[in-house]
């Protein structure tokens, strides 16, 4: 079994290697830990974005920029594509880790999870190990964690504070944006899961996503980043399922435009909601658009559909 954090090790010194030219900062805190700063107080950008989404998915996907077309104009893309869609999504770039120490928060994401088991059950679910001796996390916020933190992030994951690797990267910045949209066949996963799918039998996926600009504040691109995904977002998986006649039924409940949330921008419905996240529909978070290959009965389902109407909305471009 491959070991995600092995391979987001690869990926974190490739970073580092290459950090003037990815507009990137190297820190070291005073217990050893190395940080990448990706965009907190440095500029960041499209290629380091990259970066930290290969490393949130363990190198285990082919990611490269495309085009999205809205229209009138087209803005940035990513596609993405994996052969091992469970450990590179669930196992590894999920985020389904939030790190609060004292005022510092963080949402965490990436290989060090599974050394993590955050959350353990899900790790029980697909039969993922990993124990590698050295942690390799993804954090989104728009603050660099100190000692301290650090300290709690390595006893998590039980290795030393100097075998833990951090790239911390703001929600409101151009790199924040491009991993924010290469978690779109993550999210569909998700949707599969939250709904009883047994993921195990998804086999290969493909995505293509537009990238938001930045439009305003962490919380604002919050909102814009999602749409990305909700509205416009377009994934293909292959799957090995017996019940073919089982397996439409839950391709028709994945999209997105199934939540009551559905049909303005995010950051209103959040607003809506007081800012409360346990108020929102989680079904929200899903791709616009899937479509499944069943290998075995060759049979091929789709359901959903892209919004280019609200996603213009939320990213608020004047035509001049």
């Amino acid at each position: 079994m491959v070991s995600v954090n092995e391979y987001g090790l690869d990926v974190f010194e490739e970073m580092m290697d290459n950090a003037d030219e990815l507009q990137v900062d190297i820190l070291e805190l005073d217990n050893g830990t190395t940080i990448i700063d990706a965009g907190v107080e440095v500029e960041g950008g499209f290629e380091a974005g990259l970066y930290v989404a290969r490393i949130c998915m363990a190198d285990l996907a082919d990611i490269r920029f495309s085009t999205f077309d809205l229209g009138k104009f087209a803005v940035p893309a990513l596609e993405l594509t994996t052969d091992h869609p469970v450990i590179a999504c669930m196992a590894s770039q999920y985020a389904g880790w939030r790190i609060k120490v004292k005022k510092f928060f963080g949402m965490g994401s990436g290989p060090a999870r599974a050394l993590s088991l955050n959350p353990r059950e899900l790790y029980e679910k697909i039969g993922y190990e990993d124990d590698a001796s050295e942690a390799v996390l993804v954090l989104e916020s728009s603050a660099i964690p100190d000692e301290e933190v650090a300290d709690k992030i390595a006893e998590d994951c039980k290795v030393d504070t100097a075998d833990l690797y951090i790239v911390v990267v703001p929600t409101a910045s151009i790199a924040g944006s491009v991993q924010i949209s290469a978690r779109g066949i993550e999210t569909g996963i998700h949707k599969f899961d939250s709904l009883g799918f047994d993921i195990n039998t998804i086999k290969h996926a493909h995505g293509i996503i537009p990238v938001s600009p930045v439009v305003g504040s962490d919380v604002e691109c919050m909102g814009s980043t999602n749409d990305c995904i909700i509205y416009c977002g377009r994934m293909y998986y292959t799957v090995e399922y017996e019940d073919v006649e089982e397996l439409k039924g839950y391709v028709k409940k994945v999209p997105s435009l199934n939540s009551p949330d559905y049909g303005k921008p995010f950051y209103k419905t959040f607003k809506d909601a007081g800012f409360d996240f346990f108020k929102v529909d989680a079904g929200m978070f899903a791709p616009a658009e899937i479509t499944v290959n069943e290998i075995k009965s060759g049979k091929t389902f789709t359901s959903g559909g892209i919004n280019t109407e609200i996603l213009l909305e939320s990213f608020g471009i004047e035509t001049l």
